[in-house]
């Protein structure tokens, strides 16, 4: 889990927007690009060439934040 300051400083490195926290998945999510972040051991890698583009589905389903 990540500490609640941390999630409220941290945006995309691309477009700077806010990030959805998705603990289930371990990653940082932009739905301003549809990309998801990996966290890895604790620690958010927010680089571009490391992130995963987001599915169809998962756009489709993006919940309000």
């Amino acid at each position: 889990m990540l500490d609640k300051k941390l999630l409220g400083i941290l945006a995309c490195p691309l477009c700077k927007s806010g990030l959805y926290y998705d603990q289930a998945a371990a990653e940082l999510i932009c739905y301003a690009d549809n990309l998801a972040f990996p966290i890895r051991d604790g620690i958010p890698v927010m680089l571009d060439d490391e992130a995963r583009t987001l599915t169809p589905e998962e756009k489709a389903n993006r919940k309000k934040h």
